[in-house]
């Protein structure tokens, strides 16, 4: 996988055309105009000055963008470490902790999902779970709890 730290400088050198040589004059780019100059690139949706299509079409209908139900989903594996530490793991410790970072400006629910496994009992508060993640939580001696508002 390539990271930040293992990768290889660029050895071959990027083609300079128009400069002669095999590809002729104009190097594949025809004769003259707006693309056959250096940096003569069109914007996506340009048509040449003419009213584009995006703002020909009206704007119309609903979007529930800002009224989307945003879910934050974390996995047992992830509460192991708080498991050690507390033996109550709310949404606001989780937040606190930096575990789920909501935005200010919309609120969320709080899913458990059953990925992995508990280590030491403990009681989980959130507003749903999964069944394996209730399943895993009891198993482990812990109460699974949905909260409520």
């Amino acid at each position: 996988m390539f990271t930040l730290d293992n990768l290889t400088p660029l050895k071959k050198k990027r083609k300079r055309i128009g400069r002669g040589g095999s590809r002729g004059g104009t190097s594949g780019k025809g004769h003259k105009g707006q693309k056959a100059r250096s940096g003569g690139s069109i914007a996506p949706g340009f048509e040449g000055g003419q009213m584009p299509l995006y703002r020909r079409l009206p704007k119309r209908g609903f979007t529930n963008a800002r009224f989307k139900e945003v879910v934050h989903i974390v996995n047992i594996n992830g509460l192991n470490a708080l498991a050690e530490s507390y033996e109550e793991i709310t949404k606001e410790l989780l937040i606190k902790e930096g575990v789920v970072k909501p935005r200010k400006d919309r609120p969320f629910t709080l899913k458990i999902l059953g990925d992995g496994a508990l280590k030491k009992p403990v009681t989980i508060v959130a507003d749903s779970f999964s069944a394996a993640a209730r399943k895993s939580i009891e198993d482990a001696g812990g109460k699974a709890l949905t909260q409520k508002g």
